[in-house]
Parts: structure tokens; C-alpha cells; sequence
């Protein structure tokens, strides 16, 4: 039986298809094109901008040590919700890692992972990122509350937030950093 032109061209999307939906190279793809995708974080227009209220928060990092975000109510923060499951996450967090590098003693970054404890650090270690991740222990902050991920959020001194970014973004770019040497400013 000869496959017509058009058979294997079929078959060949649908060889391509189950290999994007239903392997590991899937995942791997949608990391790539969301890298090619990523803009810069757009800042929420001043008038928009909502004070987080809530700093009584309880976060753990992968020790079990408590985070006191109360005690960084006002300093410039950062604030990351990811997973290791979710494309958009991985393919931003390079970007958030060379930011953590050269900001790391300007603001505080806070890395909540929507994941296993488990996973978590097998990925940190097999990435070798060095970045303070941590885990929910109480309820998050109503202005903080979100459906998707990721999602990231700058906060200024005031409390304010300035970043609400849902989706991949381009987290080390010139205007980030600007955003931030402002704030730092302030």
C-alpha cells in the first residue's frame, strides 16, 4: 500500500501534535516560544494602583523557616507566583534569576511556589538556581489573589502596586530596571 502526498503529510502532523501535547519535548517547545514571546512588565497606571493592606502573611521556605513579610512593608518587593509544571514560569524565571543577581541586596524577592516541596527543590538544584522560594501557610492577601499563573508583582515602599503582571515577561530589561532603580529612589 503506497501513503498519498497528503497521508503523510496527516500523519506527519498528527506524529507532531502528539509530540507537543503528550511528551516532554511538548513542554520544552511552549518554554521556547514563550521565551520568544516575552515583553516587558507593564507598570499599572498610578490612578489604578491598589495599597496591599494585608502584610500578615505566612510563607515557608523549603526548610520550613517562617518568612516575615510583615517586617518588609517598606522596602521595594518583588513577588513571583510559579510552578514547575507551568511553561510560562520556567520561561520567564531565567530573566528573574539574572534580576535576583544584581538586585538581590536592593529588594526583597519572594518566590511562591504553587507546587510540590519535592519538585521544587529538584528543580532549583538541577537548574542551580539560587533564588529564596517559598510556600504558602496562610491565606494570601485578597490584592495578591490570582487564578493563573505566573504572575508577579512589584510593590513599592508605600505599599503600593506597581506591577501586576499575569502571563511571561521579560523580567530583566532596562525599563524593569529603571522601574526599580525609581522606586529604590523614592
Amino acid at each position: 500500500m503506497k501513503l498519498s502526498k497528503s497521508q503523510i503529510g496527516n500523519i506527519s502532523m498528527i506524529l507532531i501534535i502528539s509530540l507537543v501535547l503528550f511528551t516532554p519535548v511538548g513542554f520544552h517547545i511552549k518554554v521556547f516560544v514563550n521565551k520568544i514571546f516575552a515583553s516587558d512588565a507593564a507598570v499599572v497606571p498610578p490612578n489604578e494602583q491598589q495599597t496591599l493592606v494585608q502584610y500578615q502573611w505566612k510563607l515557608v521556605d523549603l526548610e520550613g523557616n517562617e518568612f516575615d513579610f510583615q517586617s518588609n512593608k517598606d522596602k521595594v518587593v518583588l513577588l513571583n507566583f510559579w510552578a514547575t509544571w507551568c511553561p510560562p514560569c520556567i520561561a520567564e524565571l531565567p530573566s528573574l534569576v539574572e534580576l535576583y543577581r544584581d538586585y538581590k541586596e536592593k529588594i526583597t524577592f519572594a518566590f511562591i511556589a504553587v507546587d510540590e516541596k519535592d519538585k521544587v527543590a529538584a528543580f532549583l538544584e538541577k537548574k542551580e538556581y539560587q533564588l529564596p522560594v517559598y510556600f504558602e501557610a496562610s491565606e494570601t492577601p485578597a490584592q495578591l489573589e490570582s487564578k493563573s499563573i505566573p504572575i508577579t508583582f512589584i510593590i513599592n515602599k508605600n505599599g503600593k502596586i506597581v506591577v501586576a503582571e499575569k502571563g511571561v515577561a521579560d523580567w530583566n530589561s532596562i525599563n524593569t530596571r529603571n522601574l526599580l532603580d525609581k522606586l529604590l529612589s523614592e
